[in-house]
């Protein structure tokens, strides 16, 4: 698919499992729907990604991810913290970055949870699947 193609300029993955970070970045690779590929280890550092892109206005809509794929059970900063924190970034932010919450949690209270925050577009099992991307609509 070429560039102006591609259903997203930009997607980000935060989950603290390298491996699950791979294979999902492998996935999103494989059904090209995305130019570039952000992951993140934390949701510490993926916070302090996005205020500094915001520092910078000319690029900020160009760097800021159309997709955040966001595990809920990390260290130091779990998902819904990341939400918390995403809360305060700008409104041009919050309205450009759609999360999907990606994770291995079948909590429903968790599902629950994610529902109440407006800008969680959806909630996947890992591991992210073609079927999954091809459905994905944020």
């Amino acid at each position: 698919m070429s560039d102006t193609q591609k259903k997203y300029i930009s997607v980000m993955l935060i989950d603290d499992n390298e491996i699950d970070n791979l294979i999902n970045q492998k996935m999103i690779e494989a059904a090209d729907i995305s130019r570039y590929i952000y992951t993140h280890t934390g949701a510490k550092s993926a916070i302090e990604f996005l205020k500094n892109i915001e520092k910078v206005d000319e690029i900020s809509a160009s760097v800021l991810p159309d997709v955040i794929f966001l595990d809920i059970d990390m260290p130091l900063m779990d998902g819904f913290q990341f939400l918390d924190e995403f809360e305060k970034l700008s409104e041009e932010t919050r309205e450009k970055c759609k999360i999907v919450m990606l994770t291995s949690s079948i909590n429903p209270q968790d599902v629950n949870k994610s529902k109440k925050y407006s800008y969680v577009k959806q909630y996947i099992n890992k591991p992210l699947s073609q079927e999954n991307l091809e459905k994905l609509n944020v």
